[in-house]
């Protein structure tokens, strides 16, 4: 890793970052080819990432979390995405799609409740959004919350949950008032083991596959009516204010793909001979290994940018969704870039499952497609810069 000039780290950020690589190393470098192989959740090493304070880095420590910044964040988030893609995703969405938006949107109460449990590690935490015919138009989405009494009663069907089978807790969105289409989605707090509320199947993945996903069904599921997160039709606006965070959380998950398999490619270029000379000195490696490196350092000063601007509107209040865009879009493809590189680089070796270059590829690839394709990634930022809304 590059410490760029631009950003100075402090020495609390050094640490942070340290002390993530050395537990990622430790800890999360030895099992994740098991764990990918197996489909298995990694229970044990999310709680010991928790106890370490690297599920709530952003979170007040009063509601279990870290208390640090948005840089934090990132610079951990690289660090454990590197060792294992789906251990970052899993905290990427505790950090940024769970607790951000119950820290900004919800109540005091909501927070205690809600927040702890999932900052500290004790609990793992879940955003649902997607239905199975509702994806980029969430205006579209056939879920239902109706008011009774005290109580929301929810049906519907939800897809492509990362951490739904395990999640303990859950942000889900619903139609309250479905003649408003996308202003008429609202946001609501559901622990995970509501009557009504079934787990579906667990998708086969193609890659982060230690990372649990799958459908959610509520059927006739009642929920509290104080448990709805902010007020009725503003779901769709906390939708996209969370979005806005995770889109942050994923450019640093992808650049931590990059990185792990841009070494691995360097280490190879530099070791592996070919007519009696590194193959790296051939420029048909070298020129890779340069393009690699300028895209991740490219990438890395987006991510950055996309993190100190949030962290900014924490206290002015502004908006970071194209630079949350541009980092998300630039990292991901910078990713599939880097891992695709990596196993032509690799040739054979780096289509074999006895080296992690082959999981870094296909974990990249779901970088370009979750909270927000590449396509709708461009759409934001285009229509940013054309004043268009």
């Amino acid at each position: 890793m590059t410490d760029l000039a631009i950003y100075p780290l402090s020495e609390e950020h050094r640490m942070l970052r340290d002390a993530a690589r050395d537990f990622a190393i430790n800890e999360i470098t030895p099992i994740a080819a098991a764990f990918d192989e197996s489909g298995e959740f990694p229970h044990e090493t999310i709680r010991k990432m928790g106890a370490m304070g690297f599920m709530g880095i952003e979170v007040p420590e009063e509601y279990g979390g870290a208390g640090m910044d948005a840089l934090a964040y990132v610079l951990a988030l690289e660090e454990i995405s590197k060792a294992d893609a789906s251990h970052g995703v899993i905290m990427s969405v505790n950090n940024s799609l769970y607790c951000h938006g119950i820290l900004k949107f919800g109540t005091e109460a909501q927070k205690k409740k809600f927040v702890t449990p999932v900052a500290s590690g004790k609990a793992i935490g879940a955003y649902s959004l997607t239905e199975p015919m509702s994806g980029s138009d969430a205006g579209t989405m056939k879920s239902r919350a109706v008011r009774q009494g005290d109580f929301y009663v929810l049906n519907g069907r939800k897809s492509w949950v990362t951490s739904g089978p395990v999640a303990d807790y859950l942000v889900v969105f619903m139609m309250t008032d479905p003649e408003k289409k996308h202003k008429g989605i609202s946001a609501f707090l559901v622990e995970g083991n509501t009557p009504g509320l079934k787990r579906g199947k667990k998708e086969p993945k193609l890659g982060i596959r230690a990372s649990a996903t799958s459908e959610l069904i509520f059927d006739d599921c009642r929920i509290p009516a104080e448990n709805l997160l902010g007020a009725e039709g503003e779901g769709f606006k906390i939708a996209m204010t969370v979005l806005d965070a995770g889109r942050i959380g994923i450019a640093a998950q992808a650049l931590g793909i990059a990185e792990a398999a841009y070494e691995a490619a360097r280490g190879y270029a530099a070791q592996r001979e070919a007519f009696g000379q590194p193959i790296g000195a051939f420029q048909g490696t070298g020129f890779k290994i340069a393009d690699m490196k300028t895209r991740i350092e490219a990438a890395r000063l987006l991510t950055y940018n996309a993190a100190l601007k949030k962290e900014r509107s924490k206290t002015t209040g502004e908006r970071f969704t194209q630079e949350a865009a541009m980092a998300k879009l630039f990292a991901s493809e910078t990713a599939m870039y880097v891992t695709h590189a990596a196993v032509q680089i690799h040739g054979g070796m780096g289509y074999s499952k006895e080296l992690p270059v082959e999981r870094y590829f296909r974990d990249a690839k779901i970088t370009e497609i979750y909270e927000g394709t590449s396509e709708i990634q461009r759409l934001v930022i285009s229509r940013a810069e054309l004043g268009l809304k």
